[in-house]
């Protein structure tokens, strides 16, 4: 099998992703900035939690959220939660994860299968590098909080 990156319209629709999830479930949109190449072959960890999907079928890779507590926090109150221990945050960020993977399924089809989230704080934290492919940092901004979602995947071609 051969496989290729993605394209910059393949990456657009995670751009949009993004700010359709804050608008619809805080009500209160994210900035979406000028998704970029990484220069390092594994995904970056900026923030404190991160949300991980590992994908296969059509696609190997990952899709990673990674944003600061307070984001997290405030998204769970905006969902009416408010237990704001550990486990919250983390289950949010790959609540956020899932969620942003699951838009991407849908312009993607049905051959991109998501796995179910891994959460984790930055410390220690290793993801896979699953794929062979440029990885793309898409930079948002949500209130004074800052996130990344990291997108890298490649596309199977078939012969």
């Amino acid at each position: 099998m051969n496989y290729r990156a993605l394209n910059p319209e393949d990456i657009q629709v995670f751009s949009e992703a993004i700010s359709t999830f804050f608008e619809r479930m805080t009500q209160r949109p994210a900035r979406v900035r000028t998704a970029y190449m990484l220069d390092r072959p594994e995904t970056i960890l900026w923030n404190d939690f991160n949300g991980v999907i590992q994908v296969s079928g059509g696609f190997r890779g990952a899709i990673s959220f990674s944003a600061p507590q307070g984001l997290l926090t405030e998204v769970l109150a905006a969902m009416g939660e408010t237990e704001q221990s550990l486990e919250n945050v983390l289950d949010v960020a790959g609540e956020i994860a899932n969620i942003l993977s699951g838009r991407a399924r849908r312009h993607f089809g049905e051959a991109l299968d998501i796995a179910t989230p891994i959460s984790c704080v930055r410390e220690g934290a290793v993801i896979p590098n699953l794929a062979a492919g440029p990885a793309y940092a898409i930079p948002h901004t949500w209130g004074p909080y800052e996130a990344h979602l990291v997108v890298h995947l490649d596309l199977v071609q078939r012969r």
